[in-house]
C-alpha cells in the first residue's frame, strides 16, 4: 500500500528530469561551460605568453617600460584599495543608519559605474577635472587621474559588501556595550567593525582585481605617457597594436596570477577573521 508520503509528487523532477546530484547534466555542464568560459582561454593566454620560452616571458615582463606599468598599475590599485576601504565603509554607514532626503537616489547611484561604460566614465571625467573643467580641476595626464578613474569605477564593491552586514548586525549589542559605559569609538572598534572586516576584504578583493584590468576609464584621462600615467592594460593594448602578441600575454598573464593570488589571499584572511569571531 502506497503511503501518503510516498504519494508525494518529486519536486525535484523537472525539464531535465530526476536529478540526485551524480548526474551529468548538472555538474558536467557547468564543467562545459566553465571550461570553455574560463580554462581554455586562460590556458591559451599561459601558452601564448612561454610559446617563446621561459627567457622570452622573463624578458617581455622585465622590460623597464613593461615594469614600470606593471609597479605603477599595483600601486594605484592599492591606493585605491585603502581609499574604498574607508569611504565605502563610510558610505554604507551612512545609506544603512542614517535617513536624509534623497537617500534612494544616492543609493541607486552606487550602482552607477555598473552601468556606465567605462569608455564613458573617462570621457566624462576628462571633461570635469581635464585642462577645460567647470571647476578648474585639472588631474589629466597625472597619477591622479588614475586614482580618480579607478575610485569611481570601484565604488559600489564595498558598499555593496558591508551594506547587507550592517543590515543584519544586532544593534542590542551596541546598546548593552553602551548601556556598560562604553564609548562610541569603543563600540566601532570592539562590536561593530569586527563583524565588518569580512564584507571590507571581500569588497577590497574585488575593486582590486577590477583595477588591476582597467582600461576604458584611465585610457582618455591618464594620458598613457611611458613610465609615469601608462598603466599595464593600456601597455597591453600598445603591445597587441604592435603586433607584439607574446608579449601582451605575458603581461596580462602576471596581471592574472597576481589578482588570483591576491584573491585567494583575501579570502583566507576573511575566512580566518569570520572563523576567529565565531563563539566557541
Amino acid at each position: 500500500m502506497t503511503s501518503a508520503v510516498d504519494a508525494r509528487p518529486d519536486h525535484r523532477s523537472g525539464v531535465l528530469g530526476s536529478y540526485d546530484g551524480r548526474g551529468f547534466m548538472g555538474p558536467g555542464l557547468a564543467a562545459l561551460y566553465l571550461g570553455l568560459i574560463v580554462l581554455i582561454p586562460i590556458t591559451a593566454l599561459i601558452w601564448q605568453s612561454v610559446s617563446g620560452g621561459l627567457d622570452s616571458f622573463l624578458t617581455a615582463v622585465t622590460r623597464p617600460q613593461a615594469f614600470a606599468a606593471i609597479t605603477l598599475t599595483f600601486l594605484m590599485s592599492l591606493g585605491v584599495v585603502l581609499i574604498n576601504a574607508v569611504m565605502g565603509t563610510l558610505i554604507a554607514w551612512v545609506l544603512v543608519r542614517d535617513d536624509f532626503p534623497g537617500k534612494r537616489l544616492v543609493n541607486s547611484l552606487i550602482d552607477l559605474p555598473f552601468a556606465l561604460p567605462t569608455i564613458v566614465t573617462g570621457l566624462t571625467l576628462l571633461t570635469l577635472y581635464g585642462p577645460r573643467s567647470p571647476f578648474g580641476i585639472n588631474v589629466a595626464y597625472a597619477p591622479a587621474a588614475i586614482i580618480l578613474a579607478l575610485l569611481f569605477v570601484t565604488l559600489p564593491f564595498v558598499v555593496r559588501s558591508v551594506q547587507p552586514v550592517l543590515l543584519e548586525l544586532d544593534r542590542d549589542m551596541e546598546e548593552a556595550a553602551a548601556s556598560l559605559g562604553a564609548g562610541p569609538g569603543t563600540v566601532v572598534r570592539r562590536i561593530i567593525l569586527p563583524n565588518l572586516v569580512p564584507a571590507i576584504l571581500t569588497g577590497g578583493a574585488l575593486a582590486f582585481a577590477r583595477c588591476i584590468g582597467e582600461f576604458g576609464s584611465v585610457v582618455l584621462i591618464s594620458g598613457n605617457i611611458p613610465f609615469r600615467t601608462e598603466v599595464a592594460s593600456v601597455y597591453i593594448m600598445g603591445q597587441v597594436e604592435a603586433d607584439q602578441p607574446g608579449e601582451a600575454a605575458a603581461v596580462s598573464l602576471v596581471l592574472l596570477v597576481t589578482s588570483l593570488v591576491l584573491l585567494v589571499t583575501f579570502d583566507l584572511v576573511r575566512r580566518r577573521v569570520s572563523h576567529h569571531e565565531e563563539p566557541a
